[in-house]
């Protein structure tokens, strides 16, 4: 494996700024090759599809890269990738049209680990229809979401079953193939939230064995767009059509209004950058992606295990959660100090972290309200062991 963080780091313009970014969760910083792919598209001729001129055909040509790209980033099939401007809006209009034939007394089972973009559509379509709301609940010990219980949480009446693959509040991977195992068995689809997961772990979307996957290029660095990646393509042609086009085939069904294209072309770039994370792979561009990603994934592993274990080290510092199998963030709280201070005063030491005050989501059903919130920390692919070792410094020197 060859994950030379040196190499990334210099991909990155925005390090200029001289601060170090834990602030992972609400998206990696931008690397120079995605800008400049977005501000070349922009420059470039481009009209809306289905003409005979270049411009056209160029539109035409960029769409149906970008669900190339996608396909690869999640191991399945380009004519069932759904592209968008965001996770949390097609998370919607996935939930809408899913839920269209659903009846009084049906279920769907969320969890209590997810994020709100993969938490409130499902509740709303749920109050829609009259559906019931099931909750996978966490361990608070450890912050696992244990796959056990979704063998009595899943039942004959459940429809749909949406799951995180990755928290971006405590880093938890949860046992996703074995829900999926319990969905089968009453016929129940399986929506996966890979935002946090995508830009850290190698998907394969067909041995996740999940019917629909989401994804968002901002939390690797890529523009604001999102896609939905279906197992089968088919599934789309059952679903009701979001379009405004009343003829339209295939994946555009649940795509609504003319694509954002230079943004496409960033996404494109995007992936095709973390395709080069390791500068070793080599292969197809899915071969690359799985190598990329695989070394990625054994570099935040080391980096996340000297986070932790000095954290824990610091008497005033309580580490949320310990879950055996997770992406590189994590959340601790302060003894006597809220987490809003704790933020300001990494800020006023060059750290860019985020609060959160523990009232909702995940440190809601944890009960870190309780002790002042929690800051949420996030690697990314440039954070490095210097980094590290500052937080832990300035942590350590705190008044």
């Amino acid at each position: 494996m060859a994950f030379d963080v040196a190499r990334i780091r210099g991909l990155f313009p925005a390090l200029g700024d001289g601060w170090i970014h834990f602030d992972g969760p609400a998206g990696m910083l931008v690397p120079e090759q995605v800008a400049s792919a977005v501000s070349t598209a922009m420059r470039a001729p481009v009209s809306g599809p289905g003409g005979a001129f270049p411009a056209s055909q160029r539109a035409e040509s960029i769409v149906t890269a970008a669900r190339r790209a996608v396909a690869d980033l999640v191991g399945t099939d380009p004519a069932g990738v759904v592209l968008g401007p965001s996770a949390a809006v097609l998370l919607r209009r996935l939930a809408v049209a899913m839920s269209e034939r659903w009846q009084l007394g049906d279920e769907v089972v969320v969890s209590r680990l997810d994020e709100q973009e993969n938490l409130v559509p499902w509740q709303h379509v749920a109050k829609r229809v009259g559906a019931i709301v099931r909750w996978g609940e966490i361990d608070i010990e450890n912050c696992e979401l244990p796959a056990w219980q979704y063998e009595s949480l899943i039942s004959a009446h459940t429809k749909a079953v949406a799951i995180t693959a990755a928290s971006g509040s405590v880093g938890t991977r949860p046992d996703v193939p074995t829900v999926v195992e319990f969905a089968k068995r009453v016929g129940a689809l399986v929506v996966v939230d890979a935002t946090y997961a995508a830009p850290f772990v190698p998907l394969d979307l067909p041995e996740l064995g999940a019917d629909v996957i989401v994804v968002s290029a901002q939390a690797w660095g890529g523009p604001a767009v999102g896609a939905l990646a279906f197992r089968d393509p088919e599934l789309i042609e059952r679903l009701p059509s979001a379009s405004l086009d009343p003829d339209v085939r295939g994946p555009a069904r649940l795509e609504l209004g003319p694509h954002a294209y230079p943004l496409l072309a960033g996404l494109i770039a995007s992936i095709d950058y973390l395709a080069e994370l390791d500068d070793a792979a080599s292969g197809s561009r899915r071969e690359r992606l799985v190598t990329s990603l695989g070394s990625a994934k054994s570099y935040h592993a080391g980096l996340l295990a000297q986070l932790n274990t000095e954290l824990r080290a610091l008497p005033q510092v309580m580490v949320i959660g310990d879950a055996m199998r997770r992406i590189p963030a994590l959340a601790f709280a302060v003894a006597g100090k809220k987490a809003p201070e704790i933020a300001d005063y990494l800020a006023s030491q060059g750290l860019c972290a985020f609060a959160d005050d523990g009232t909702s989501g995940v440190f809601a059903a944890l009960g870190v309200g309780e002790v002042g919130g929690a800051v949420r920390i996030g690697l990314a692919h440039y954070s490095n062991v210097f980094e590290v070792n500052q937080l832990v410094r300035v942590l350590e020197e705190l008044p």
